[in-house]
């Protein structure tokens, strides 16, 4: 059975996040999508980019690190990242490695803008993230 690239969807929920679909396989070739998916999410400058897992089959060593890879840009961007649509083997697996430390996993999209605007800043001024030159 051949890989199933990963493809991507970017949505903009106004005022909550930009949401970043994926469906197929995160593995060494899904660079180029994702990498292409997170700088369309960043255009809008929002402080939460939430990755929906819920069309992923398959994850391999490679794409944890893709993923980590995603997170370093988001922590140096001042972003928030969240994941939701996660199996229980790969919510598993964001445990072992220490991902779900740095990244709240959710169960859905819902509980997971829920859960973002539950702990946003007070200001909205904090909750964005300010482009310095």
């Amino acid at each position: 059975m051949p890989a199933k690239r990963l493809e991507t969807n970017v949505r903009y929920r106004p005022g909550r996040a930009v949401v970043i679909d994926l469906s197929g396989e995160i593995d060494g070739f899904a660079r180029e999508a994702l990498n292409t998916a997170y700088d369309e999410a960043e255009k809008g400058d929002p402080g939460v980019i939430l990755l929906d897992f819920g069309g992923v089959g398959y994850i391999n060593s490679s794409g944890i690190a893709l993923i980590v890879g995603v997170l370093a840009r988001a922590r140096a961007s001042k972003r928030r990242l969240l994941a939701c649509g996660l199996s229980e083997h790969y919510e598993e697996i964001f445990r072992i490695t220490r991902l779900s430390d740095f990244v709240s996993v959710f169960e859905d999209e819902e509980s997971a803008l829920a859960g973002a605007a539950k702990n946003r800043p007070a200001k909205k001024e904090d909750w964005t993230c300010h482009k310095h030159r």
